[in-house]
């Protein structure tokens, strides 16, 4: 699947049910549902999770906590758009080799 693919699926009412929790995370962020998306990031507890949830603090204008986040995430804080970011995540999620979903 490619970004431009996961962007279209957020047309639809629903997560697709293949989807990682990660991508699930960023699927209900593109969807405008911030309460859902951090909810699902707090059960990541790896480096990915710590990213998503460092974006998701950003994104509320916590800078404080998202630092916290990216460092747990070994990232430095990013400065960029928001939708520059939440896409640079989601295709690292899909460039990691994760079944997301069969074409059909």
């Amino acid at each position: 699947m490619t970004l431009d693919e996961f962007r279209a699926t957020l047309l639809q009412p629903a997560a697709p049910k293949e989807l990682p929790t990660g991508l699930r995370a960023m699927w209900e962020d593109g969807k405008g549902n911030w309460s859902g998306a951090h909810a699902i990031a707090q059960e990541i507890e790896d480096r990915t999770g710590s990213w998503i949830h460092a974006y998701l603090h950003r994104k509320e204008g916590d800078l404080a906590n998202a630092g916290y986040w990216y460092r747990r995430a070994g990232k430095p804080a990013a400065d960029d758009a928001l939708e520059e970011e939440w896409g640079r995540i989601v295709s690292s999620l899909l460039g990691a080799g994760l079944p997301v979903l069969d074409d059909k």
